[in-house]
């Protein structure tokens, strides 16, 4: 039983792992392509106290995040301190840098949530709807990348105007990855009915964690579209926020470690095509969008080594 349950885990992480070796080696090319200096010279536009704010913006949407979660513990009757969820939280945002897989993090929260002795159903629950709240909220948004897209029009996205580009618009639209999302999301939506019945009678809960995902989807948006107009290449807000939502959904297919590689390549793609930004701004963007995501997840290494100990610990009284 243990073997054939280990096979198709091992398959999963192979195919995570070539697809971030592929999307990497694309992004490499992208860079290449575009030219060292071009995307330097786009990021020297954007002025200090932008990249400040901007960074700014992204603490305030971790703290949503963080915000989120404590909503839903709180509204399911599960009184985890807002300290113990702020470490929890970003130690699980540090860990998703490095763990395996796009819910990495989730994990991680998890097993620090039961060592601070939340229930486990409940904990993971909760985790669950967390993931899927901010899912809805990313769904809201869509729409205006999707009316983008149909005013643009599908060929002229997939138009190989750009070799690299040109590959990975065909590599998405192959419906080998659309029947494989569509597949995840429908078996998601079934095993997480489960989880939602734990807050059917506290609406207020619900709607306070999706309150906390705008504010994080905004703060997102913002950071985004600071550093467009710090660049020269503005672009309106709505447009910001539909094009990164699509992002946001291209990403969550688990064909690479945390993103890595999928969330550059197809920021490139889709703000170049769908917002007018050139390609050296869309990369610069990615870029960005990236390091300030990392830099601000840096807190929770503070508090990893304290949760490992509990674990090991717990392992240990088990063990004995």
């Amino acid at each position: 039983m243990s073997l054939r349950q280990d096979k198709p885990d091992r398959r999963s992480v192979w195919i995570r792992l070539a697809g971030t070796l592929l999307t990497l080696a694309l992004l490499v090319f992208l860079l290449y392509r575009q030219g060292w200096q071009e995307i330097w010279q786009a990021f020297l536009r954007i002025s200090p106290w932008r990249l400040a704010a901007a960074l700014g913006f992204v603490v305030l949407s971790r703290l949503a995040v963080t915000a989120r979660w404590y909503i839903l513990l709180r509204s399911a009757g599960e009184p985890l301190s807002l300290w113990k969820n702020f470490r929890l939280t970003f130690a699980g945002l540090f860990a998703s840098n490095f763990l395996p897989t796009t819910i990495g993090g989730d994990v991680f929260r998890l097993a620090g949530a039961v060592l601070y002795r939340v229930d486990t159903a409940l904990a993971a629950a909760s985790l669950i709807v967390d993931r899927l709240v901010g899912m809805a909220g990313m769904a809201t948004a869509a729409p205006l990348g999707l009316a983008r897209v149909v005013t643009v029009g599908l060929p002229a996205i997939l138009a190989p105007g750009n070799a690299s580009l040109g590959t990975l618009a065909a590599g998405m639209a192959h419906p080998g990855w659309i029947s494989r999302l569509w597949r995840q999301f429908t078996d998601l939506l079934r095993r997480t009915f489960a989880s939602f019945a734990l807050w059917k009678h506290r609406p207020a809960g619900l709607l306070l964690a999706y309150a906390a995902t705008w504010v994080h989807m905004l703060a997102t948006f913002s950071s985004i579209a600071i550093c467009l107009e710090g660049m020269g290449e503005p672009a309106a807000f709505w447009l910001v926020a539909g094009t990164w939502s699509l992002v946001y959904f291209i990403t969550l297919v688990p064909v690479s470690i945390n993103g890595y590689g999928l969330q550059e390549v197809s920021t490139v793609l889709l703000y170049s095509r769908l917002a007018g930004i050139s390609p050296e701004g869309s990369l610069t963007i990615a870029l960005l969008v990236r390091t300030l995501t990392m830099l601000v997840s840096l807190p929770g290494a503070i508090f990893m080594p304290e949760i490992m100990a509990k674990i090991r610990n717990d392992e240990e009284k088990e063990a004995s």
